[in-house]
């Protein structure tokens, strides 16, 4: 694993730093204190501390926003994160000296403390779920200006963060999500990223103040734990449906709707931790035909709720070409 990234990622036992190690024929990372996680062979790492409550997204929802992504029906997405975060990171690296990538930390060293470190939170306290809590104070976060880290939390395939990555050539990138066949994609979406299995609702594996851009698209939001890892100059990028975000199938395939509170709810999960800096919604006209229609649905979160004869009959049903409105919400917030 690229050091620039393992040097921020932290033991989700007891929040330990990490280090690469072999156990036979397998890759792992473990800690000082021999927690270990596997490194699956297709590029992931497993930094679950016990079971995800939760699959993810199926294999056949992956596939299919993949398959829907690499046609490009989303890129405005991704170009809109892509010019949202060359800001973010270009003002916060205007107070960043530069900073040597540090070399792989072995098992039992410490984290090295860096001179002339940003600000960082001290961490009050580590609960595993199978242990009692243990009060502890992290070392000074080390300077990460010079290689500034992006992380995706619930980055499906990895799309977005490789399309932030090719318009950050200094940036790292880590994908986190519960599900393994995304982060099989994931771990490939760029060279300079990398790909763990972590449940977002729960402690994130990274070090306090330890990530420059948070990206949320479309994915569950964690506000105090976004509020940890974020360094205090930091920014967060969350992508949610707007009101009429393909609204044009909705009533003809029977589809969920965006719930008209979505941007009250998604204020009030992060307004204690973090302020707006700015909002604003991006546009794109579709014009899809009928298979890629059913690729559009199957790839969210209506795939869970239709029924797919009666999907089929529907479909059928729709003139071709099928216009469709992609109206996203991008908001970039800023730590309180």
């Amino acid at each position: 694993m690229d050091p620039r990234i393992l040097d921020r990622l932290r033991c989700p036992v007891c929040g330990e730093p990490l280090a690469e190690a072999t156990a036979g024929s397998t890759a792992t990372l473990r800690c000082p204190r021999r927690h270990s996680f596997d490194i699956a062979r297709q590029g992931y790492v497993n930094l679950l501390a016990g079971r995800a409550p939760h699959a993810g997204d199926s294999a056949e929802m992956v596939a299919a926003r993949a398959d829907f992504l690499a046609a490009g029906h989303y890129d405005v997405i991704s170009a809109a994160l892509a010019a949202a975060v060359t800001d973010a990171v270009g003002r916060l690296g205007a107070a960043d000296a530069p900073h040597p990538a540090p070399t792989p930390p072995t098992l039992c060293s410490a984290p090295a403390e860096a001179t002339g470190s940003r600000p960082s939170r001290r961490l009050e306290g580590c609960r595993a779920k199978d242990t009692t809590a243990e009060v502890r104070v992290e070392p000074p976060t080390p300077d990460f200006g010079a290689y500034p880290l992006v992380v995706d939390a619930g980055a499906g395939t990895g799309r977005y963060l490789g399309a932030v990555l090719a318009a950050l050539p200094d940036a790292v990138g880590l994908a986190l999500d519960v599900s393994k066949p995304a982060l099989r994609r994931a771990a490939r979406a760029h060279p300079r990223a990398a790909a763990a299995l972590a449940d977002t609702w729960q402690r994130l594996p990274l070090a306090d103040a330890s990530t420059d851009v948070l990206l949320n698209v479309f994915a569950p939001r964690n506000g105090p734990e976004f509020h940890r890892v974020l360094d205090p100059a930091g920014a967060l990028l969350v992508v949610t449906p707007d009101t009429d975000h393909l609204a044009e199938l909705v009533d003809a395939l029977d589809l969920l709707r965006v719930d008209p509170d979505k941007a009250d709810r998604v204020a009030a999960s992060l307004g204690g931790h973090f302020t707006l800096v700015s909002s604003a919604v991006h546009r794109a006209e579709l014009a899809l035909t009928r298979p890629e229609v059913a690729t559009l649905v199957g790839m969210g979160p209506s795939a869970w709720h239709t029924d797919p004869a009666a999907l089929t009959a529907r479909l059928a049903a729709l003139p071709e070409p099928v216009r469709v409105t992609v109206a996203v919400r991008l908001d970039v917030l800023r730590p309180r």
